[in-house]
């Protein structure tokens, strides 16, 4: 294992204060009278989250409890990533890589983590136990900047060498939903000598021949019907990101209600209700890892790689992902799935499961499904 530094998140009281006072005094404006949420974060909402932000949050409950796991940073090809690598129970816990994606941060996973790793607390078995590994992708949260963007592909090789030659795995499996599916995919495309199986609950990721069959065809056009009002956000961040960061980085309301958009837009609620799926404090303490730690920019960077990287497609050559592959389908997830027969020509599918509810952000919304999902598709690979 290479050197590990032991790492405690301690905000400054003084950077606390300064995001409550620009909350506070910031100058609400108009919004249509037919609004709601049709044209954004709705202003109602945002002026309630506000209030009870300056009001009520309490920062230091959640870093507290994000520091009850233990979290490490190491440089890796020259940044340092932020993770953290809670040991699972038991002589031989599965070791897990498990990434989130934009807008997200780690906090999406503090529901998932003890579950994944010590089952034998929450009535399950302890061989189904993972050592669960979290990092904050590169430009996110309390992990270092890239010197430019850089892709899902890239980071897929990042996270690699985290794994193997900074904590010394041979043998793992990743996971993620968003940005950490479309890297758990290139893991397992790229690195399939050590990442040996992926589970995934989105596939943003595409077959270089296109849709094939009736069904398929008429998936790709829905896909881009459902996507003609959600790509706002994904062609200013893949083009032009640093001209939204000058708008965005001394503004914690602006911060939070790009992001608050997102996770009622994408997020299985019901009707307009965001706290139906998310409570204000899940909300503000991811939003506010963003804000704490001067990330927003750096985060958006991501899709500006993407797009050098080649876009969407997995392999021009015919190339699929040869590991076993797991899929959970949340029925909310904003980028619809395809059908099987797709995902099959680009994936080695050893499991699908379609879930009774939840979204874009499984690990947050629906934590119990999720996790239940990654030990059963373990359990197949373990006796293969």
């Amino acid at each position: 294992m290479s050197f590990c530094e032991p790492f405690k998140i301690d905000i400054p009281d003084a950077t606390l204060n300064s995001v409550r006072e620009r909350v506070a005094a910031y100058p609400w404006h108009e919004m249509p009278i037919d609004g709601g949420w049709n044209y954004g974060s709705n202003l109602d909402y945002m002026k309630e989250l506000a209030q009870y932000w300056v009001n009520e949050y309490d920062w230091r409950k959640h870093e507290s409890a994000i520091n009850t796991f233990p979290q490490f940073r190491a440089q890796v090809d020259g940044i340092d990533i932020h993770f953290i690598h809670e040991v699972g129970s038991g002589p031989s816990p599965t070791p897990l890589i498990i990434s989130h994606g934009w807008p997200g941060t780690v906090v999406e996973f503090m529901k998932v983590i003890e579950p994944l790793a010590h089952p034998e607390r929450f009535g399950g078995k302890v061989e189904d136990a993972f050592t669960v590994i979290a990092p904050s992708l590169p430009g996110f949260g309390f992990s270092g900047a890239p010197p430019r963007p850089y892709g899902p592909r890239k980071i897929a090789g990042i996270l690699n060498t985290l794994m193997t030659e900074v904590l010394g795995y041979d043998s793992y499996i990743a996971q993620g939903g968003d940005w950490g599916g479309t890297i758990a995919a290139w893991l397992g495309f790229d690195h399939s000598k050590y990442c040996h199986a992926i589970h995934i609950n989105i596939l943003t990721l595409r077959h270089a021949d296109g849709p094939q069959t009736p069904e398929e065809k008429r998936w790709a056009q829905q896909f881009d019907i459902d996507q003609e009002m959600e790509n706002g956000y994904r062609t200013q961040q893949a083009t032009k990101p640093q001209t939204l960061s000058y708008g965005m980085m001394d503004s914690p309301v602006g911060i939070a209600a790009w992001i608050i958009e997102k996770f009622h837009s994408w997020s299985d609620t019901d009707g307009e209700n965001i706290e139906s799926a998310h409570s204000k404090d899940d909300l503000l303490t991811n939003i506010m890892i963003y804000i704490v730690t001067r990330t927003f920019n750096t985060a958006s960077w991501i899709y500006y790689g993407r797009r050098e990287e080649g876009g969407r497609i997995l392999s021009n050559n015919g190339g699929s992902i040869t590991v076993p592959t797991g899929c959970a389908l949340f029925p909310k997830e904003m980028s619809a799935w395809p059908p099987q027969s797709y995902v099959k020509r680009m994936c080695n599918v050893q499991h699908w499961t379609e879930m009774p509810r939840g979204g874009h952000f499984g690990a947050l919304e629906e934590p119990e499904l999720l996790v239940e999902d990654i030990r059963t598709f373990a359990r197949k690979l373990r006796s293969q």
